[in-house]
Formats: structure tokens, C-alpha cells, sequence
């Protein structure tokens, strides 16, 4: 399986960031890590390698991107300035990583994917910009992350405001009337995956509910067990990606 490390500076968000791709063609696919993980652990967990036969069949590639939650999300920083950090490294996605990948690789295609705190970055981008993403996987997410929930706490301490309301899809999903946009998404294939113990677990089945509601088609499974760690996670990419 043909893999490639690489690495530049990024200016949208001042600092190195890095990235592991796998396969040399195929739909490509951005991973996204779970939270304040790395590039790397999705091989070193064994997740990539659940999906080695389809990389080396040219199905899919794989880039898995890096994280700076801990500079946004997960940072001492007031609320606005963590909201604002995670903003940019939306940017730093669709400014640096996507044109990237269009060097890289022809396909008119593209796949966000991800778990836990990764599925959420996934399903974020890929529903703010549909006309971009083709499809999306969201794995054992979360996708309000201003509502406290055991062992997980709002990570905006209370504070709320725009940014933070067109960055959670629960919020923003239910408000899109725009025609355009719902036909796009409509377009898109879309798969939400949670574990029938996973705290999250009502977090997705309001989301599938919001998205039945605006008739945008889309796969809601629910996995026996809470069905949140690497092993299903392996399970789960051979199935969905």
C-alpha cells in the first residue's frame, strides 16, 4: 500500500501542520482524527489498514489530516477565540488540504469521514459546503458541542453566538431554506453511524430527525454496544467507505 507523509506551513493557521496519505488513486477521502488526536493514529489504531484492499484496488485514497482541537475546542482560550481557531482551520481544510488533493488526484469526487470529535468536523464542513463534498461519513460523532452530556461538558462555557450556531450542525441544519442548498445536500450521500450505548447517541437521532424533516435523504445506522473505539471503528470503514 503506497503511503506518503508530507508537510508545509500553513498560513492560514501559522504553523506546521502534517498529513498521511494513502493510495495513489481512488476517491479521495479526508479523515479527520477523533479528539486531539494526530494524522498517524488512524494507522497506528489499524483503522487504515481495515481499508488496505480498497486503497490498493484504487477504490479510495485516504489523506488523514491533522487537528489543532487542542488550540480551539479544547484550548484555556475565551469562547469567541476558541469558535474563531476552529474557524480557521475550516479554512486551512478548504484553502490548503482540498486544493491539495485536486493536484493530487483528478477525481471530481470528494469523502469527508471521520470519528468521535472527527466525525463532527466531517459532517460540519461537508454540510456547510455540499456543493464541494459528494459524501460523508460520520462515525460515533457529536454534533452539538455546546450541550452538556455525561463525561462531556459544553465546550463553550455558556457562551454562545453565530459562529458557534453555523458550526453545530443541530443547530444550523434545521434553519436551511435555501433551495440550492437543500438540493445539494440532498444530492450528497450521507451516512451517520452510533452505538446504541454511546452517549451520543441522541445527539445523531436528532440530526437524522432534522434531515428527515427537510427530506434530504440520508443512512442512519445504529450499532449494538456503545461501539466507540478503534476496533468498530475498523469494522466500520470496511462498510462505509
Amino acid at each position: 500500500m503506497e503511503r506518503a507523509y508530507h508537510k508545509w506551513f500553513s498560513p492560514t493557521l501559522g504553523r506546521y501542520m502534517e498529513m498521511l496519505v494513502f493510495g495513489s488513486e481512488g476517491i479521495p477521502v479526508i479523515f479527520f482524527p477523533t479528539r486531539s488526536a494526530h494524522f498517524y493514529d488512524f494507522e497506528n489504531w489499524r483503522v487504515i489498514d481495515a481499508m488496505k484492499d480498497k486503497i490498493i484496488a484504487g477504490s479510495i485514497q485516504v489523506y488523514c489530516v491533522d487537528s489543532i482541537d487542542s488550540e480551539s475546542f479544547y484550548s484555556d482560550a475565551p469562547p469567541p477565540l476558541r469558535i474563531a481557531r476552529h474557524i480557521q482551520y475550516e479554512k486551512y481544510i478548504l484553502n490548503e488540504v482540498v486544493p491539495f488533493i485536486r493536484i493530487q488526484n483528478k477525481k471530481r469526487e470528494l469523502v469527508a469521514a471521520g470519528c468521535s470529535l472527527g466525525g463532527y468536523h466531517a459532517v460540519n464542513i461537508a454540510f456547510k459546503h455540499p456543493a464541494l463534498f459528494t459524501k460523508v461519513v460520520g462515525m460515533s460523532a457529536r454534533y452539538d458541542l455546546t450541550q452538556p452530556l455525561p463525561f462531556f461538558a459544553d465546550l463553550f462555557d455558556g457562551y454562545f453566538d453565530e459562529n458557534i450556531y453555523f458550526n453545530m450542525p443541530n443547530h444550523f441544519v434545521p434553519g436551511i431554506s435555501d433551495p440550492c442548498l437543500l438540493q445539494q445536500l440532498r444530492d450528497m450521500d450521507i451516512t451517520l453511524v452510533i452505538g446504541r450505548e454511546d452517549t451520543f447517541l441522541d445527539n445523531n437521532r436528532h440530526l437524522s430527525d432534522s434531515l428527515h424533516q427537510l427530506s434530504v435523504p440520508h443512512q442512519f445506522y445504529i450499532w449494538d454496544d456503545e461501539a466507540h473505539r478503534p476496533r468498530y471503528w475498523r469494522e466500520m470503514v470496511k462498510i462505509y467507505l
